[in-house]
């Protein structure tokens, strides 16, 4: 089942996000064949300001599980957190946006 996880930064806090993203892209790439898509949130200015990850578990608690060892959330950096069931009926986009 597809989980999308929601996370809201902390006001201020793009500099902890920088120390802690080796961290957690490599968290990410343990599971790479598992997930859909991922990003950052980002402000209309283009200031990572969350992240937006749908990724597939076995259920909710695995997803839940997964999230507690997840180096962003270990290291404080979300102010709120929401992960709600998702249901992909849409074909996915490659090489999107597209390059002009």
């Amino acid at each position: 089942m597809l989980f999308t996880f929601i996370g809201r930064d902390h006001p201020g806090s793009a500099e902890l996000r920088q120390q802690v993203r080796p961290q957690h892209k490599e968290y990410l790439g343990k599971i790479s064949d598992r997930i859909a898509f991922a990003g950052p949130l980002l402000t209309d200015g283009g200031e990572m300001q969350g992240s937006l990850l749908v990724i597939d578990f076995e259920d909710r608690k695995a997803a839940e599980d997964w999230l507690a060892g997840e180096p962003f959330t270990q290291a404080g950096l979300y102010q709120s957190m929401d992960v709600i069931a998702f249901e992909n009926l849409w074909p996915q986009r490659t090489g999107f946006p597209p390059q002009t």
